[in-house]
């Protein structure tokens, strides 16, 4: 079986790493793929395409002409732009929800209109695409307060203001400035929640929901989660905060509904749908929902799987997942994001990466044990240089989390790159609750 996974980044490098190992495939295509899909050691033929995640004319027609059998969208972009329905059309099975589906990430204020229809817990809101309408709101709350485009931003469409003078600049840059198109064309305030963070993704195959294991990001640049918010700097899985025995009992109250709602829209969810959670002192909210795989949550929850998960793939696609038995390592995974210095602003690119190798060859560590998935690389004359802003997840299992973290961080020793830079502090909150 051929497969095209689409996207670049480390996410992508988990899924291909992750897919190669089932009995069913025998090539990958990546489009566009990174430095580690463009060589190195594969246990399946592997092949970059030059083809964008947004091109949904090229990406099918790269499918025809290859045969693929079966389709992964990594980004929430190609499925907003239609992948699924797109590869529907030619009778290829394709791992994600349809348009209106893939809307719950790409448009804030759809997804909150859809929690507010299935009862799903979420924090309160108002819209406005006028600024002279959201500047007196944001004066008369006088205080904190989150404000988000409400469509894809590249992770620059959420502004968590500390008060309303921060507020006033955001909404400034959005609704007048036009600093991030017309993602901001309308934005949605909305009421700042106190408390952590903790993320369930969940296997959908438009009735049924299977929640993975519990995971944990960090979305500030910086220690303490200090700093701008990013694509995220690491990930650690399982999280404390959300035992797997409440794993169920979470997904019916915010999964299960929504997979009700679209159903009944005539739109059955089918693929991975990802819940932002807040623990709050009112009760768990979410933030936000994201129809694929998170990334770096991916990396670490791959780790774990025990499965094939293109058979798992298969089954929500199928509808037939309540007949899949899905299994998962028992040992924690810890995934820290090595980036360019700078990130999330401007930062330098061309870095060589050297030392992988001795990173995934620890002592007294089972092969496999740890792996170093490239995101923003790309392999030029047989060197492998950086090419974005993150630029690997390094990601270790481990008996319990003590130990996972200090593989991840004893194989970044191993690395060398120039202007790294990645936080030192994944996997403390876990820790300290445990």
């Amino acid at each position: 079986m051929r497969l095209l996974i689409i996207g670049s980044g480390g996410r992508e490098h988990a899924l291909a790493w992750k897919l190669a190992q089932s009995h069913q495939v025998s090539e990958i295509h990546m489009a566009p793929g990174n430095g580690a899909t463009a060589g190195g050691n594969w246990s399946k033929p592997i092949l970059n395409v030059p083809v964008a995640v947004d091109d949904i004319p090229g990406l099918i027609k790269h499918i025809q002409a290859a045969g693929i059998d079966f389709v992964v969208p990594g980004p929430e972009l190609a499925l907003v732009s239609g992948i699924t329905d797109a590869c529907a059309a030619i009778g290829v099975p394709c791992f994600g929800p349809d348009t209106l589906c893939a809307r719950l990430e790409g448009s804030k204020i759809f997804a909150k209109e859809i929690m507010a229809e299935s009862g799903v817990p979420t924090a309160d809101y108002a819209v406005f695409s006028d600024h002279a309408a959201a500047t007196a709101y944001v004066k008369a709350k006088n205080g904190p307060i989150v404000i988000k485009a409400d469509g894809l931003a590249a992770g620059k469409g959420v502004v968590v203001a500390a008060n309303a003078a921060e507020a006033l600049e955001a909404l400034d840059a959005m609704l007048l400035q036009k600093n991030i198109g017309e993602a901001a064309s309308r934005v949605l305030l909305e009421e700042t929640l106190n408390g952590e963070e903790v993320s369930l993704l969940a296997f959908c195959d438009g009735e049924c929901a299977v929640p993975l294991p519990s995971a944990q990001d960090h979305k500030r640049v910086f220690d303490n989660d200090a700093g701008p918010n990013t694509g995220g700097m690491g990930a650690y899985s399982p999280a404390p905060l959300l035992p797997a025995e409440q794993g169920r009992e979470i997904c019916d109250l915010v999964i299960t509904p929504i997979l009700r709602t679209m159903k009944a829209k005539g739109h059955p969810f089918k693929g991975m749908l990802y819940a932002g959670l807040m623990f709050t002192p009112q009760g768990i909210k979410v933030l936000e929902y994201n129809t694929r795989f998170g990334d770096p949550e991916c990396q670490p929850l791959l780790m774990r799987l025990d499965s094939d998960l293109l058979e798992i793939m298969q089954a929500c696609v199928a509808g037939r997942l309540d007949e899949i038995q899905i299994c998962y390592r028992p040992e924690s995974a810890v995934c820290v994001v090595v980036s360019a210095e700078g990130y999330p602003g401007s930062y330098a690119k061309g870095m060589e990466i050297s030392g992988l190798e001795d990173a995934e060859a620890a002592k007294n560590v089972a092969p496999g044990e740890i792996k170093v998935f490239q995101a923003g690389t790309k392999l030029e004359n047989g060197k492998l240089l950086s090419s974005g802003g993150r630029v690997l997840g390094v990601t270790a299992l481990g008996a319990g989390l003590r130990e996972a973290r200090d593989r991840a961080y004893a194989a970044i020793e191993k690395i060398n790159m120039a202007k790294a830079h990645y936080r030192h502090d994944i996997g403390d909150k876990g820790l300290a609750r445990s």
